[in-house]
């Protein structure tokens, strides 16, 4: 039987990430991780077993202009929309979780909603799709973003680590199948049209340094692009 604090911790922590605008919510367990998520942010990372990931969704009117992504005045506005609306709600949300945890007599560890600490491999100290998936919130999809039934990939993720024991979720397949409408769309093409459904290098599946190449031409449109998220058949058809 599951411990009754255990049990109610989950359903705060839950509560206070929907009161707070999240679609999304899930617990996952690291520990089938620990050597990628070692790798990639560091040792001290494997400290926490669990991660608590919530889903912020993105409004349909903002990602449907990402049609039009040649227009200074679109991909200005998407670009707004996200990081200085978007992602300091999601960052507040996981403030609010890593307090509670704390309150609770655990540790937690919030990974920012959207910083790249290694510029060479243009990752993050930890990934948010990974935390996502393990929860069972979605799949990694051919175009490297975590993708959900309801919303596609029109959903921002945010994390927080943790080593509270909450049951976690079970990490779901991937449902792509024969789709490549992303890998046919994307302007950089940056997709090999590999999938995520079994350890590989992510270069394999993604070319990060030609995504940030192309990116690096569109400086006028703060690097935005957005066209996988826009085009992909999950989300777009709801």
């Amino acid at each position: 039987m599951k411990d009754r604090d255990e049990v109610n911790l989950r359903g705060k922590l839950k509560s206070l990430a929907k009161d707070m605008g999240a679609t999304y919510f899930g617990i996952a367990d690291l520990t089938s991780a620990r050597q990628y998520i070692s790798k990639q942010g560091g040792q001290f990372l494997t400290q926490f077993p669990r991660a608590v990931s919530h889903g912020f969704v993105l409004a349909d009117g903002i990602v449907n202009t990402l049609a039009h992504h040649r227009s200074t005045g679109a991909l200005n506005n998407y670009w707004y929309y996200v990081y200085q609306i978007v992602n300091p709600r999601i960052d507040s949300i996981s403030l609010m979780l890593a307090q509670s945890l704390d309150k609770a007599g655990f540790q937690a560890f919030i990974v920012p909603s959207s910083q790249t600490v290694d510029r060479t491999k243009l990752t993050g100290v930890f990934s948010h799709k990974l935390a996502a998936h393990l929860a069972g919130l979605g799949w990694i999809g051919k175009s490297a973003l975590l993708i959900t039934p309801a919303h596609g990939p029109r959903v921002r993720w945010g994390t927080v680590l943790t080593d509270a024991p909450l049951e976690a979720g079970t990490a779901m397949d991937e449902m792509c199948h024969d789709c490549y409408v992303c890998v046919k769309g994307c302007p950089a093409h940056a997709f090999t049209g590999q999938a995520f459904d079994k350890p590989r290098p992510r270069s394999n599946i993604f070319a990060a340094e030609t995504c940030d190449s192309y990116l690096g031409k569109r400086e006028a449109l703060h690097r935005a692009c957005g066209i996988c998220v826009y085009v992909c058949p999950f989300g777009r058809n709801k």
